[in-house]
């Protein structure tokens, strides 16, 4: 019998077949909301923590601690939850208000303050207080050393290692990296694509970091390209891909599609993969799909 633990991963790809116009060009999504926790951070948060323990770093006495924008903090307050492991989260204010009551339904602590890089700040502070530890996602091999173990894999699987192209909203970077590392030994010409918000745009989930909180995981030698997506476009694209393939995402996963479609524009053959990052029911009360 599975324990939740057991139902992170293994999900599936799901083809996007009325927004792609490219008859030679193949879309998938690989559909990362259906993991427990609702999103691709399940697999990360759960390599964090299992690995600290397996090393004897943090054990139930642990009081972890993390900076988050949301999906990384309800995927490790869940599994802290399991594992009887008290933790922190420290998120921006501007978050919606399902993020906090979703991570305080698991039992967390969450602590809301001005921006994603105070709460970087302050969670590096308090990690060094004695009798806590901070996971630190911007900074942990472990973060993309789980996708390296199981999406990577499963993504070569399910296209039957036909895939072209890897498409990933970037983040912490830790799932574009660690699925680059895995695709990347597999066939070297996989085309790997990071998308980032313009600089004048806000998109949950996707960072256009400034150099000081440039994530230490990122080494930009694994990504082949990077493509700029503006809030519009990955709005209006994650508002087509429920209303036209059913698929209920946010908006960093619109941004993802975004990209995805401007590829097929380019390419006479290939089969894409982007990862949709979490699911649509977190962000209802925001104005995404208003």
């Amino acid at each position: 019998m599975k324990t939740i633990i057991d139902c992170i991963g293994n999900t599936p790809l799901a083809e996007i077949r009325y927004l792609n116009t490219n008859p030679n060009v193949k879309i998938y999504a690989k559909l990362e909301g259906n993991n427990p926790g609702g999103s691709v951070k399940d697999r990360a948060a759960l390599n964090m923590i299992r690995s600290a323990m397996e090393r004897g770093e943090i054990d139930k006495n642990t009081k972890l601690i993390e900076a988050t924008s949301g999906n990384t903090g309800i995927a490790l307050a869940m599994i802290a939850s399991i594992y009887g492991i008290d933790i922190e989260l420290v998120m921006p204010s501007s978050s919606t208000r399902e993020r906090t009551l979703t991570m305080e339904a698991f039992g967390a602590k969450v602590t809301l303050l001005e921006s994603i890089e105070v709460c970087r700040d302050y969670a590096e502070e308090k990690g060094t207080q004695p009798g806590y530890f901070l996971l630190n996602q911007f900074a942990n091999p472990d973060n993309y050393l789980a996708h390296y173990k199981t999406t990577g894999p499963e993504i070569w699987d399910e296209t039957q290692g036909k895939i072209t192209h890897f498409v990933s909203s970037m983040g912490t970077t830790g799932s574009i990296m660690g699925n680059s590392r895995y695709l990347k030994e597999k066939n070297p010409n996989i085309q790997i694509v990071g998308c980032q918000p313009t600089e004048e745009s806000s998109i949950p989930g996707i960072r256009r970091w400034p150099i000081e909180y440039l994530p230490k995981i990122y080494e930009p030698e694994r990504v082949d390209r990077i493509m700029d997506v503006s809030q519009q476009d990955a709005t209006s694209a994650a508002r087509a891909l429920a209303r036209k393939e059913g698929i209920f995402a946010g908006m960093s996963s619109g941004g993802a599609l975004h990209c995805a479609l401007q590829l097929t524009e380019e390419l006479e053959s290939g089969l894409i993969v982007f990862i949709t990052c979490d699911r649509g029911d977190r962000y209802l009360s925001s104005d995404l799909f208003g």
